[in-house]
């Protein structure tokens, strides 16, 4: 996709990733015919050295290497016994395509299949969907926000793939964490609702305890009326407000788009309600105040919004960054040094591939 930013060509230290390696190492994260495996190999002290070969099926951008490669150096029995060589995070991939191979003693990480295979997966589907969606909303940029839609403890890593993806912000300091920084947000409704459903004093109070330095960003659809509530925030905070995001739900209608009816899908956050409090914003002279939206986008509601020019500065995307299926397969190819494979499977050599110190 063109216009992507380049992949990182350094790898995160394997200490990063926190793995809980005894665990990992005995087998308890791994599926049972893995570890079963293994035990077998050792018990008859049966040890061939294989070139293990990783491939994905699908286009895409690579996620979850450095993490699958932490599993394999911290988790193996021996990783000096092992050659590995490897994409980076953040490489674009053909299906097919092999992204890892590894050559060792096949019982020294037999166990570790289901675990390198499985983030590659995760971290590649978040990669991949936060990348397309960076490429729709380019020059505007996306805010990654789908903490809620899924269990906390794949935070880290997601935050992780979605940056190399090109989000320019991520919504917790967990999914900050693997580069240093943290997690952005705006004032929720929950705190507009806890002072009584005022926007303003919402956002004033806000800005009163948070530090200089945070951006404010203030949700403007909680009365359903985000032109008059942004024109009340954008008064009330002068400077101080960096921008006003509407979130209007796909159930409603907004005030303002009220007289506007006939024509055009009116309920949620649609071009006309954006268009609406941009302009409000304009002839008052809060030319400077951005709009964030949120609610429902995907790569094909962004794009139709680029498409008609509607006056965006950045999107808030969620649960979408969740979708589709971007498995791993990993495959035997060759024992001590012959081709060695299942049927329908060879060795796919790469010059793409970079060895691992």
């Amino acid at each position: 996709m063109s216009g992507a930013p380049p992949p990182s060509r350094h790898r995160l230290d394997p200490s990063v990733f926190h793995l809980p390696v005894e665990r990992m190492r005995e087998g308890y994260y791994s599926d049972k015919y893995f570890v079963r495996a293994r035990e077998i190999l050792k018990a008859d002290r049966h040890s061939p050295r294989v070139t293990m070969q990783v491939f994905g099926k699908a286009h895409a951008y690579l996620g979850g290497m450095d993490e699958a490669i932490a599993i394999l150096k911290l988790c193996a029995d021996d990783w000096s016994q092992l050659d590995v060589r490897a994409l980076y995070d953040g490489d674009e991939i053909e299906p097919w395509e092999t992204v890892m191979t590894i050559d060792g003693p096949y019982d020294g990480f037999a166990h570790l299949e289901t675990l390198y295979l499985g983030v590659l997966a995760r971290r590649t589907r978040v990669g991949t969907n936060t990348r397309r969606v960076v490429d729709a909303a380019r020059p505007k940029t996306v805010m990654f926000f789908p903490a809620r839609h899924d269990h906390w403890v794949v935070q880290t890593g997601d935050g992780y793939a979605a940056h190399i993806a090109g989000a320019i912000g991520v919504s917790t300091d967990a999914q900050a964490s693997w580069w240093g920084t943290s997690g952005i947000g705006t004032v929720p409704h929950a705190l507009i609702a806890a002072y009584d459903g005022d926007t303003v004093l919402a956002t004033e109070k806000f800005a009163e305890f948070m530090q200089p330095d945070v951006q404010i960003i203030t949700l403007v659809d909680y009365e359903n009326d985000c032109v008059r509530t942004s024109l009340e925030v954008a008064r009330a905070l002068g400077n101080r407000l960096w921008g006003v995001r509407i979130d209007t739900s796909e159930n409603m209608v907004d005030q303002s788009i009220i007289p506007r009816m006939g024509n055009f899908k009116p309920t949620g956050v649609n071009p006309q309600l954006v268009h609406n409090v941009r302009n409000a914003l304009d002839r008052e002279g809060f030319e400077d105040v951005k709009i964030v939206v949120s609610g429902g986008f995907t790569v094909e509601k962004i794009r139709a919004f680029k498409e008609a020019g509607v006056p965006v500065d950045s999107y808030g995307v969620g649960s979408s960054l969740f979708a589709g299926r971007f498995d791993f397969t990993a495959d035997i190819v060759r024992v001590d040094d012959r081709p060695q494979a299942k049927a329908g499977r060879t060795y796919r050599p790469t010059l793409r591939l970079e060895p691992v110190p």
